[in-house]
């Protein structure tokens, strides 16, 4: 393929370097106590929510959930029981008006060896900080030209913006390469027989505030499918308005002027700088 010039390499590899942010210093911790284990951070409030979830909290108490001045605690507990308060948790924060775009559909938070600690409304991950999880899927040609979909201008996040070929949230009963497989058919209409074909080729951390919202932590698990020139996407579920095809000489110029959403700007990134060397 055309070579990719060396500004636009740095510029994309520096974006990349930049893909998990720290917390900003006044967001609060949420620890999770796990007896002999310790503490451990994981998740982030933006300060605009907290003195709402403190009152709360003084006027009628959650199981297994104690704030104070510097932290939020969720005490170790069984997963049915820590989703159980952390839903009760989720509902005040959804009544005050801090968690938009309810779905009715739920994420897990996983540890980091592989355990599922509790389930929640995946709306809620973000105004937590939560760690969620997600697949993205990099369609491309033989003749390196890359299909990106469109998001449809009524998705409550980043409506309008360049996604990948397909792209979405795992879900708490999912596997990644179930969610992958899942969302080609929904989102691109790619059939079983050619999605079984994913190459899975990494992973990334992205974390960055959201304006007004709150912390955006997500494992990204990518994977590569090579499609057939004659081959074009149709979108299925509504989620996604039209597809394109460029080179990866557009797509780099496209990501650089924030036609993107933040997930697939650096997924695809990866993909343009992988298949440049």
């Amino acid at each position: 393929m055309t070579s990719l010039s060396t500004s636009t390499i740095a510029a994309l590899e520096k974006m990349l370097q930049n893909s998990a942010r720290s917390a900003p210093a006044d967001f609060m911790p949420i620890y999770l106590s796990r007896g002999i284990a310790g503490d451990q951070a994981i998740g982030y409030l933006n300060p605009e929510f907290t003195c709402y979830l403190h009152e709360s909290l003084l006027k009628q108490s959650i199981p297994l959930i104690a704030m104070g001045n510097e932290r939020l605690t969720i005490q170790s507990g069984k997963p049915r029981e820590l989703s159980s308060s952390l839903y009760q948790l989720a509902e005040r924060m959804r009544m005050g008006g801090f968690i938009p775009g309810w779905r009715n559909e739920d994420f897990a938070w996983v540890d980091q060896n592989g355990h599922k600690y509790f389930r929640l409304e995946r709306a809620a991950f973000r105004t937590f900080g939560f760690r969620s999880m997600a697949t993205h899927i990099n369609g491309y040609t033989k003749n390196n030209m890359i299909w990106l979909g469109r998001r449809s201008e009524t998705k409550p996040t980043d409506p309008g913006k360049l996604d990948n070929l397909a792209a979405g949230g795992i879900s708490a009963d999912e596997t990644p390469w179930v969610c992958a497989r899942r969302e080609l058919w929904e989102e691109a209409g790619v059939p079983e027989q050619i999605a079984d074909q994913i190459e899975p080729v990494g992973r990334i951390h992205m974390r960055r505030p959201i304006v007004g919202r709150g912390f955006h932590d997500e494992q990204l698990f990518i994977y590569d499918l090579e499609l057939a020139d004659n081959f074009v996407p149709t979108n299925h579920d509504g989620e996604v308005s039209g597809f394109i095809e460029i080179s990866v000489l557009e797509a780099a110029a496209r990501i650089l002027t924030d036609e993107f959403t933040s997930d697939a700007a650096f997924v695809t990134a990866d993909f343009i700088l992988r298949r440049n060397k």
